[in-house]
């Protein structure tokens, strides 16, 4: 098998690795960022997800860092109690743990933080250093992210465009609000739309949780921390009392403002010897909830093609073919998702559940 190297340390670059670590399968890793990253970020992993995880990752370690939820439960943003559905092992667990657990099979030797790569136009889009040198491989996996560069570059006709839907996220760690909830996705929506806050429990003491905002009608221009827990404070000052209860008493050091963005048309998922996984190759808007799942079977079917064709160009071509339409549904699904969202309470589906299946 030809040397191959993987852009991007991210939840879709480290399950990669993960897969070609089974096959013994020669790599490096290249990662822009330092090696902590601890923005308060975190994951719902449907069943099907966590199968693929059960691979590289054993069920008892998962468990020691993440909570299976039971079900989805959703209020009025006052606290009245609208629906429930119950969850199908469906997993949550916060972004550092995830990235902590996948690393964990690496050897260090293998990755490199804070190392740009990028594709120079002027020498048949060869993959360099900042330095200017160029990489030493056979087959790139891109796996930098939604907003990729270097997807951008090689495909130069590409339109991303901001999605109505902006998120603020972050984890809390307080065993007493912990231990008032039970293991369930509570969800409060606001009665005119376009509004909610989602609560997740991750352990017996920490919580994640994350707000939604349609950014047409709320609009945050200043993002430092503090600025960020004021604004909360004031746009969920009436709701539920749990509600500006975590609020103020989280820790902002971490809190990630999310900005949406989604392709208008996906690209192809390879050119040539480059291959594009996860959100890298199609950014999925957070309501389906699949992004880890994507990016983990997008890994696991690479890998398995390039074990098992003798032509690199006919597994791209293969997982490229197998992926593709489960990609498209899960972006229409969130799309329906998205607009549910906007509308009035008393306009939307009763108990639409915020996950994509295909």
């Amino acid at each position: 098998m030809k040397k191959i190297a993987v852009v991007g340390a991210g939840i879709s670059g480290l399950s990669m690795a993960n897969y070609l670590e089974k096959y013994k399968i020669d790599y490096h890793i290249y990662e822009r960022r330092k090696r902590k990253d601890l923005a308060g970020h975190g994951f719902l992993i449907p069943k099907e997800g966590m199968d693929y995880l059960y691979q590289i990752i054993t069920p008892d370690l998962l468990l020691k860092n993440g909570n299976f939820l039971k079900k989805y439960v959703q209020y009025s943003h006052t606290g009245k109690f609208l629906a429930e559905k119950d969850l199908d092992n469906v997993f949550a667990i916060s972004r550092h743990a995830l990235i902590n657990l996948l690393a964990q099979n690496i050897s260090q030797e293998k990755i490199s933080y804070e190392e740009t790569i990028f594709y120079d136009d002027q020498q048949s889009d060869s993959l360099k250093f900042s330095d200017g040198t160029n990489v030493d491989a056979d087959i790139i996996v891109i796996s930098d992210g939604s907003r990729s560069r270097i997807r951008k570059n090689l495909f130069k006709d590409e339109i991303m465009r901001m999605v109505r839907e902006s998120e603020v996220v972050n984890i809390i760690q307080n065993k007493e609000i912990a231990d008032s909830i039970e293991n369930d996705f509570m969800k409060f929506h606001h009665e005119e739309g376009g509004l909610t806050f989602g609560i997740l429990k991750l352990s017996d003491d920490t919580i994640l949780w994350y707000s939604q905002f349609d950014n047409q009608k709320y609009t945050i221009n200043e993002c430092s921390a503090e600025n960020l827990r004021k604004y909360m404070l004031e746009v969920f000052e009436n709701w539920h009392p749990i509600v500006p209860e975590i609020i103020r008493k989280s820790d902002y050091k971490n809190v990630h403002l999310w900005n949406v963005y989604e392709l208008e048309e996906l690209n192809p998922f390879y050119k040539e010897n480059t291959v594009f996984i996860g959100d890298a190759a199609h950014p999925l808007i957070p309501f389906t909830s699949q992004g880890v799942t994507s990016a983990l079977k997008d890994s696991f079917l690479l890998t398995k093609y390039l074990v098992e064709e003798n032509s690199v160009e006919y597994a791209f071509s293969k997982y490229e073919s197998e992926r593709k339409p489960e990609i498209e549904v899960h972006i229409s699904n969130g799309r329906i998702l998205l607009n549910q969202f906007l509308l009035p309470l008393n306009q939307q589906t009763e108990n639409i559940l915020p996950i994509s299946y295909k």
